[in-house]
């Protein structure tokens, strides 16, 4: 019969809990990382652009399926694929590009677990906070194929209204309902950075 001292005890489940309660951070890979907003123009078709740059870091607890967020999306990287509306959408009436140049959101709560996996927290355009919860849809998590590293995926959605965040000028023209969506691939922190200021066009975050 095997006898195992307190000793030996203690250091065995300090070494299981810490094995189940293990918190990893990763870290935004903006080379494959998207962000597109989407709104109906004139009340007939539905328009969706992009910005180019998104930075940030992620936290995941995959024993608990739990999770944080804090993501930055730099409002004056906007392509709409006219330089023309870039500039529009950078001006005053919209995004004000010049005093709020970051678009933010930080989760206060992530839950990947159940039938609906979301993450809540707070979302500032323009200087203007506001709660909101972004619906998540295909987490994944795997090592990457390329660069032989830990990470993970997923979509978030969100609908907000823009005159929610002092941009509710030209509704004749854009709805107030707009449709924003975040595609993103982040890479576990320790083993990623190097390759991260390889694949990204941004410095760290």
């Amino acid at each position: 019969m095997i006898r195992l001292d307190h000793v030996t005890l203690a250091a065995l489940f300090a070494f299981s809990a810490a094995a189940q309660a293990a918190p990893e951070t990763y870290v935004i890979d903006n080379s494959h990382t998207s962000s597109r907003f989407s709104y109906r123009a004139l009340g007939l078709s539905n328009q969706t652009h992009r910005f180019e740059k998104i930075s940030g870091r992620v936290v995941f607890d995959t024993a608990a399926k739990t999770g944080s967020a804090d993501v930055m999306i730099d409002a004056t990287s906007v392509n709409t694929g006219n330089r023309l509306l870039n500039d529009h959408l950078q001006a005053p009436d919209f995004f004000d590009t010049a005093n709020h140049p970051a678009i933010t959101f930080r989760s206060t709560q992530m839950t990947l677990d159940g039938d609906e996996p979301n993450m809540s927290g707070n979302l500032t355009i323009k200087g203007v906070t506001r709660p909101v919860t972004l619906a998540i849809t295909h987490f994944q998590c795997m090592q990457d194929p390329v660069f032989k590293m830990d990470a993970c995926g997923a979509n978030a959605t969100v609908t907000i209204k823009r005159s929610d965040f002092n941009m509710g000028k030209h509704a004749f023209i854009v709805s107030n309902d707009i449709t924003l969506n975040l595609a993103i691939k982040a890479v576990k922190a320790v083993k990623a950075q190097p390759a991260m200021q390889l694949a990204s066009r941004d410095p760290a975050w």
